[in-house]
């Protein structure tokens, strides 16, 4: 039985794959996850039921897992017919997560287009597909490394 609160048997597989520079994309349930995919990356579905679980739960169990130098969100282009005016509300449920966890990492906006691009990359190990509701949740993690 194992202690962490993170349980999920191929999610922990891949994190322990993942090396410096690595990406990890933790999708809601909006994201295309099955086109928008790095070549060697793997998905996993999450989705129970609509919102559960939630890019934010995700992000916590997998904080708390692996060593983190970047937090990129889906940067929200002011055109787009889903912006909002300010940033969108579950990215203040992110800076309290990344508090929480010690994390000194700031959220990093990647515009819309330029995340996609960056998720299809060859760094892009693990998909996690939740069934978050919310709009601008897409969560690209960067791995960092493993300190004395």
């Amino acid at each position: 039985m194992l202690k962490t609160s993170l349980l999920h048997p191929d999610i922990l597989r891949m994190l322990a794959r993942c090396g410096h520079h690595s990406t990890i994309l933790i999708a809601d349930g909006n994201y295309p996850a099955c086109s928008k995919i790095g070549p060697r990356a793997e998905l996993v579905c999450l989705q129970l039921i609509p919102g559960v679980p939630t890019v934010a739960q995700v992000l916590k169990a997998i904080l708390e897992n692996l060593p983190i130098d970047h937090v990129h969100t889906m940067g929200v282009d002011p055109t787009d017919p889903y912006a909002q005016s300010g940033d969108p509300p579950v990215w203040a449920e992110y800076r309290q997560i990344l508090k929480a966890v010690g994390l000194k990492t700031n959220l990093e906006p990647i515009m819309k287009w330029d995340f996609y691009k960056a998720v299809e990359s060859s760094d892009h190990v693990l998909t996690v597909q939740t069934a978050d509701q919310a709009l601008w949740a897409n969560v690209l993690l960067k791995v960092g490394v493993r300190t004395p």
